[in-house]
């Protein structure tokens, strides 16, 4: 996150926007603590992989973007190991 220039208090919020997006878009309904830990966890996923490729992201747009990118990719992962199916 240093690398990115953004602070813990701003990745936590970026994290949450970005995870927050991220279910909206994939059609998941799931918590606030859920989405920060998506957006963060997803934002150095996308990191990573956008890095392997030659791609950086910086600052607070950049990191938004990669939150999203990676939340969804987290999202995708989780629904082909569990399934579609509802839990109750």
């Amino acid at each position: 996150m240093n690398d990115a220039g953004v602070g813990w208090i701003a990745a936590i919020i970026i994290g949450g926007i970005a995870g927050w997006a991220a279910n909206r878009f994939m059609g998941r309904d799931t918590g606030v603590l859920l989405n920060i830990v998506l957006g963060i966890v997803g934002a150095a996923i996308a990191s990573f992989l956008f890095g392997l490729i030659g791609v950086s992201f910086g600052g607070w747009i950049g990191y938004l973007v990669a939150g999203f990118i990676g939340a969804c990719i987290l999202i995708a992962i989780v629904r082909a190991v569990r399934g579609n199916r509802v839990v109750r």
